[in-house]
């Protein structure tokens, strides 16, 4: 099990695990669209994407999306549904958290559904607190942000 950082290779694993999960939950968005035509540019933008890699297979993918200033974005995490329950989604949340630390950023957010229970307890169990819940002006599947300081 590794986890690698911005491996051109496993790109197409990032825009796939997001795709299944959006449309397993939600309806893609044009947002959504636009970043599988390119997903190099999470990484262009001074982000990172993180893909989860057991046995040559990616497993599970995550995102920081660079905001300036030192602030983040947390975004699309996830599993495989053959991997779910076996927490590695733990596992990326401690490695973006590890990677945010170490390149000093002030501040990460996330926005996400509260239909997502498990999705929610996740990021409250890493600190994140909510910031605001309602209609999201992006993001039609979203209803809440959270976030939390880098220091803690």
């Amino acid at each position: 099990m590794k986890i690698l950082e911005n491996s051109k290779e496993y790109l197409s694993d990032f825009i796939r695990l997001n795709e299944e999960w959006i449309s397993h939950y939600f309806q893609l968005e044009e947002t959504d669209k636009k970043l599988a035509a390119d997903p190099y540019q999470v990484i262009d933008k001074g982000g990172y994407i993180f893909s989860l890699v057991s046995d040559e297979e990616v497993v599970g993918v995550c995102a920081l999306f660079n905001n300036g200033d030192g602030v983040y974005e947390l975004a699309r995490m996830a599993v495989s549904p053959a991997h779910h329950g076996k927490a590695y989604s733990n596992l990326l949340m401690e490695h973006c958290l590890a990677k945010l630390t170490s390149i000093q950023a002030k501040k990460v957010y996330l926005v996400s559904n509260t239909k997502l229970a498990a999705a929610i307890h996740l990021y409250k169990k890493f600190g994140f607190q909510t910031v605001f819940e309602g209609p999201h002006p992006v993001y039609s599947r979203a209803n809440i942000v959270m976030e939390r300081s880098v220091e803690i």
